[in-house]
């Protein structure tokens, strides 16, 4: 199995909506953002998948070692491997690649937000950086393009978070800033319990309606003569965003269910949005 095979191999089984994004890239843009994404997912799931957090910290200081020998020409791992090309063509930063680590490894040692400043810092890093990332590959002539790819990483990583409140619950985690589960005095230990009380649906709607501002701001931020380029980011949006008016029109009941698109509709709106941005 090549590197390149993989990183797709990686990508398709993960059912993402990102998979569906940049379906439609040219070849090399395509390489490099499905490569980009394996990366994602290998860090990710060292945090998802170690019950051992010391364990965990190894594994993540030695992708960043693995980062480091990707850069000097000597990857080892069929993602860094597949990497160091889409590296290489796009001229992705290294640091901005261990930001993404950074952000992983705050879900170690962090699993309450006190304010939306502090999550901020975590959406950041764990997609804001990956959008920034997208953009280079994808292309931009416009400086005011970056503020959009940092605008739309907020809005995904938001969006991810209220559609997985019970599952990060199950987990002993909580992304909801505190002051906001104070605003609509909602205890945190109902919401790990998966107990629906009374203000947990405004609590929502509040999470969805500021996801819904970083949408519009990224939107207003990107330059008509990029719009072509960023297409995969447009799609992701239109995707994200009928997801998050499918849980609000199920009451958003995201405690005891995870409201999903299914592949085909991913597909109809991916083709859609492609068409027509």
């Amino acid at each position: 199995m090549t590197p390149d095979q993989y990183c797709q191999d990686k990508a398709a089984a993960s059912g993402s909506s990102f998979y569906y994004s940049f379906l439609f890239l040219p070849p090399e843009r395509r390489q490099a953002i499905t490569a980009l994404y394996a990366f994602c997912r290998e860090i990710d799931d060292v945090v998802d998948e170690c019950d051992d957090p010391q364990l965990a910290r190894t594994k993540l200081a030695w992708w960043r070692i693995e980062l480091a020998r990707m850069y000097e020409g000597n990857p080892t791992h069929p993602v860094t491997q597949a990497l160091q090309t889409a590296s290489q063509r796009f001229s992705l930063p290294q640091e901005q690649l261990n930001e993404i680590i950074d952000g992983m490894e705050m879900d170690l040692t962090q699993s309450r937000y006190l304010d939306f400043t502090a999550l901020s810092l975590y959406c950041y890093r764990v997609a804001s950086v990956v959008g920034l990332l997208a953009a280079e590959i994808f292309g931009y002539e416009d400086r005011h393009t970056l503020k959009y790819a940092h605008d739309l990483g907020m809005a995904f990583q938001l969006t991810n978070i209220i559609r997985d409140v019970g599952e990060d619950a199950r987990r002993g985690r909580l992304y909801l800033p505190i002051e906001d589960l104070q605003r609509f005095n909602v205890k945190a230990a109902d919401i790990l319990a998966g107990r629906y009380v009374d203000g947990f649906r405004e609590l929502m709607e509040f999470q969805i309606q500021r996801a819904e501002q970083y949408y519009q701001q990224a939107m207003a931020n990107l330059p008509a003569q990029d719009r072509k380029a960023q297409r995969p980011g447009l799609v992701m949006a239109a995707i994200y965003r009928t997801l998050l008016t499918e849980i609000r029109a199920d009451g958003c009941r995201v405690l005891d269910r995870r409201t999903a698109l299914t592949p085909l509709r991913k597909f109809w709106i991916a083709w859609k949005t492609w068409l027509t941005a």
